[in-house]
């Protein structure tokens, strides 16, 4: 697998934390935004908070695309 590192920083938007996993949201610099699920752990771990500068890096063996039909 590779890993594929957005080459810009960018800012947590929201956290939106769940028993198990946190939702982070990250705007993009491009004007996009994009989602993530992670655990508590590693939420905590990273010591986000809104607006902290973040990077988003791509990890996956596979990757599905889909057009409106």
């Amino acid at each position: 697998m590779h890993a594929r590192l957005v080459n810009h920083p960018d800012a947590v938007a929201r956290i939106q934390p769940g028993a198990v996993n946190t939702e982070v949201v990250i705007d993009l610099s491009g004007g996009g935004s994009i989602a993530a699920i992670i655990t508590k752990e590693s939420a905590k771990h990273l010591c986000l908070a809104v607006g902290a500068e973040s990077t988003a890096i791509f990890k996956a063996s596979s990757v599905i695309v889909g057009v409106p039909t």
